[in-house]
């Protein structure tokens, strides 16, 4: 297999391993996502999170809209910029996002082990620092 036809097996082997994985949801993706952004990058604003996220500021909007009313975020005066808002998350919105990763985890771990010999989980794990390696590589471009 020449490195084109890698590239593209492994956009949509990973593609579609992340839809299946996403489907355990009970989170809507966009309110996961924002949850996300703000749990590893810390307080945003609404434009900082469409722009990390490559979405349209009223697609972030609706979902900070819909978190803000649950009480997983709080909007509080930007400190430079009078005219922005930052967000934050609130304790029930790391609880919130935090059992929905362990629920995502679980479920693909139980898959892994049903799904996967002792040496092919050994093979999926040494894998994984090159696919750390391939996306630094590609955000440094």
């Amino acid at each position: 297999m020449d490195d084109d036809q890698l590239a593209e097996e492994l956009r949509l082997t990973i593609g579609r391993l992340v839809r299946t994985v996403r489907a355990a949801d009970t989170l809507p993706s966009g309110e996961a996502a924002v949850l996300g952004y703000l749990d590893r990058g810390g307080p945003l604003t609404t434009a900082d999170i469409a722009h990390q996220w490559g979405v349209s500021h009223q697609s972030t909007a609706r979902a900070v809209k819909d978190l803000l009313a649950q009480g997983f975020l709080r909007a509080e005066a930007h400190p430079s910029d009078g005219r922005k808002l930052l967000l934050r998350l609130t304790p029930d919105g790391s609880d919130r996002l935090a059992a929905e990763r362990r629920r995502r985890a679980d479920w693909l771990g139980t898959a892994i082990a049903e799904a996967l010999a002792p040496d092919e989980r050994e093979a999926l794990a040494k894998a994984l620092p090159l696919l750390s390696r391939l996306d630094a590589h590609l955000k440094g471009r």
